[in-house]
């Protein structure tokens, strides 16, 4: 998986990115298809921002979080972004499920 980082007014430290580096592959243990993945980290006023777009086969996640503290919006937007793949995971498996359960007679 490709990660492109970037930030927006705040610099990219190597904690930084090595903390985002981390929580991202958490998504490749849990969905082999990623492609890419774009972040994106910011700072507004006393907001931190972390927006992240993942490319997956056929589709398109995208999640944001916003928090005080950077590292805790980065923890958030890596809660998202795994639920969303799974539930993403989850409907590619019941579609193929789907023609199972016609096999079944119907009382």
């Amino acid at each position: 998986m490709q990660i492109k980082l970037s930030g927006h007014h705040l610099e990219i430290t190597p904690a930084l990115h090595d903390y985002v580096y981390d929580k991202l592959e958490r998504i490749e243990r849990h969905f082999d298809n990623v492609t890419s993945a774009q972040v994106i980290l910011s700072v507004d006023k006393l907001i931190q921002k972390a927006e992240a777009t993942i490319h997956v086969a056929g589709n398109e996640i995208f999640a944001d979080a916003a928090d005080e503290d950077l590292y805790a919006a980065i923890d958030a937007l890596g809660d998202k972004i795994d639920r969303q793949i799974k539930k993403h995971k989850e409907k590619l498996t019941d579609k193929h499920r789907g023609e199972k359960a016609r096999d079944y007679p119907q009382p």
